[in-house]
Order: structure tokens, then C-alpha cells, then sequence
């Protein structure tokens, strides 16, 4: 790979960043985590998992003590709740509030479902081979960084 291919890349990159900031704007103290975790637990939930900050941790790809903390972020802003397992009372199930669900159908479903048919000359092969692409480049990354703090 060339050097300014490099570089179209991380441009890339660059507008893709600039894409996420043209979505809609949140609700006051809401961030797009919140809005990404509350899209996880429903599709977990829709899969019959009685969801764990472990489930979250595991599909996100993120360690569990940042999902702990985003979770009670999320609980003090009355988005999801904790729930005892009945079997286990060391386990602890998370679920969306009223206000979790109304929210996240609203950025969700309601947002993406209009904005589908603008998308619909991107092929699923494309859209894949970019979210592909995006991974490798990102795992790269984050392995040189590793290496450079070394």
C-alpha cells in the first residue's frame, strides 16, 4: 500500500467522523453510547438473552468496567434498569425504561428507517466490505499504538 493511499484512508476516516456528527441531535445528557447500548439490549432481548453488563461487554467489544460505568450513566438518567436475577440474586439483568425504549426507537428505528432509502444505492456488499475495512484498519491501529507506548 502507498503512502498516499495511507492517506485517503485516514481521510476517509475523517468524513466518516464528520458523518456521525451530522445525526440528529440528542436529548440533553444523551450520548451516542447510551443510544448504541439501548440498540444492543434490544436486539439482545430480541434473541431471548436476559442481558448482563457481560452480554454488552462481549458483543460492544469493550471491557466491562467501561460498560459498568456507561450503565450507571444510563441508570441515573432513568434509560435502563437493573433487575435481580431470580435463580442468582449475585446476577443482575439490565432492560430499557419507558424512557429508555421511547428514546431509542426515536434514534433507532425511526431515524435509520428514513434514512434507508437514501442509502439504497450503496449495495450490502459494499456497506460490509467498508465496516470490514474500517475493522481491519482500526485493529492495525490500535496494535501500533500498543507497540509505540511500548
Amino acid at each position: 500500500m502507498t503512502n498516499e493511499k495511507i492517506k485517503r484512508m485516514l481521510d476517509a476516516c475523517y468524513q466518516a467522523k464528520r458523518i456521525r456528527e451530522m445525526l440528529p441531535p440528542l436529548p440533553e445528557g444523551i450520548m451516542s453510547s447510551h443510544i448504541r447500548y439501548m440498540d444492543m439490549i434490544q436486539e439482545l432481548q430480541k434473541q431471548k438473552v436476559h442481558v448482563r453488563v457481560s452480554d454488552l461487554s462481549d458483543v460492544l467489544n469493550i471491557p466491562r468496567p467501561g460498560v459498568t460505568r456507561t450503565i450507571k450513566e444510563m441508570e441515573k438518567k432513568g434509560l435502563v434498569q437493573k433487575t435481580a436475577s431470580p435463580d442468582d440474586g449475585r446476577v443482575t439483568y439490565l432492560s430499557l425504561t419507558e424512557h429508555g425504549t421511547e428514546i431509542s426507537e426515536k434514534y433507532n428505528e425511526n431515524y435509520f428507517n428514513e434514512l434507508t432509502p437514501y442509502l439504497d444505492d450503496i449495495s450490502d456488499a459494499d456497506a460490509d466490505c467498508m465496516v470490514q475495512t474500517i475493522q481491519k484498519f482500526y485493529d492495525i491501529m490500535c496494535e501500533r499504538s500498543i507497540q509505540n507506548d511500548r
